[in-house]
């Protein structure tokens, strides 16, 4: 249950967070890099490009982790620097393939570990490291991947394509902890065999070939509802979301706030929307396994994102002003 909060409490903690609060500067970036290319199906905005082949598509990320990640737990960050790439293809409904990186250092000892994370996690995720480059000897310690992965170009999952009326859906593994090096992680990953980990990748490419899921994103650093916003943001949709419907563990036995889970990287998880009609077929193929699935919400056309707790509803954000991305711009001209 949510216990001591309030709407008002969760919108402020949200807002503020610096998860959500870093992500503010890619509008701009945005602005200054995007460049149209016939054979480009989307790019910005989605959690890879998608590039047309023939009757495929390719699909192009990159993620970085942040260096207090990497200075805390240089292992934990190797792994995660994997993870959020494939999580990232996955959401689009692709295979990834294989990963690139560029590590940066400042010992030996410290890139030892994050290359036995990134060996780990490839190993688990079945996808190779085949190159990259090497900064040895550097005043600072950064991570960089990048991956490329593959899917039907009927069946790629996109980030703006939010209908009115879906039902908004969080799917979590909520079979985890609070890792110990980094208190905003949720590790449920570290634990888990290969097996495991593939059959929930797995789930997002055979909603995408099912077509059963009209949009989606990887719950990312802004945590499950920062992320939604994301996803509102470039679909140009507002939702209204219950926050005692987010799957949740025993915040007391975790020695966590409802604050706190809602603004974490829960390790696996994704956001979607689907047709009123598909969300039971969603929430079944995820909690086939062992991920906690939940309506949350349902889309609407406001372009606000409304939190409701108790009776009491607050909004977090008003996209018709104001951007997570600053993509108010941008995406006019998508």
């Amino acid at each position: 249950m949510v216990k001591n909060c309030s709407s008002q409490s969760v919108a402020d903690a949200v807002r503020e967070y610096e998860g959500v609060t870093r992500k503010h500067a890619i509008g701009e970036i945005i602005r200054s890099l995007k460049l149209d290319s016939p054979d480009i199906v989307a790019s910005f905005g989605e959690d890879a490009a998608v590039i047309r082949k023939g009757d495929d598509a390719l699909l192009l990320a990159a993620d970085g982790i942040w260096n207090k990640l990497m200075e805390a737990d240089p292992y934990w960050s190797g792994f995660c620097a994997v993870l959020v790439n494939i999580h990232d293809i996955a959401a689009m409904g692709g295979d990834a393939l294989a990963l690139v990186d560029i590590l940066s250092f400042t010992d030996e000892t410290l890139m030892q570990e994050v290359t036995r994370g990134m060996a780990d996690a490839a190993s688990r995720f079945g996808v190779p490291i085949v190159g990259g480059h090497l900064h040895p000897n550097t005043p600072y310690n950064v991570i960089d991947v990048a991956v490329l992965g593959t899917a039907r170009l009927d069946s790629v999952i996109y980030s703006d394509r939010a209908e009115n009326g879906d039902a908004v859906i969080a799917a979590i593994d909520l079979n985890g902890r609070v890792h110990p090096s980094c208190a905003m992680n949720w590790d449920s990953v570290t634990m888990k065999d290969a097996k495991t980990l593939r059959s929930q990748i797995g789930v997002m490419k055979k909603l995408g070939e099912a077509h059963l899921v009209t949009s989606a994103k990887d719950i990312s650093n802004p945590g499950v509802i920062g992320t939604l916003g994301m996803l509102l943001e470039v679909s140009r949709k507002g939702a209204s979301i219950d926050l005692q419907s987010i799957p949740m563990p025993d915040l007391a036995v975790h020695g966590i706030t409802f604050e706190h889970w809602v603004r974490m990287y829960p390790g696996m998880g994704f956001i979607l929307t689907a047709n009123q009609s598909h969300a039971d077929e969603v929430l079944r193929l995820f909690r086939n396994v062992g991920m906690a699935a939940q309506i949350i919400g349902t889309i609407n056309d406001t372009q606000q994102l409304t939190i409701t707790y108790q009776g009491e509803n607050t909004e977090v954000f008003d996209f018709s002003h104001d951007g997570i991305i600053g993509s108010i711009d941008w995406c006019k001209s998508l």
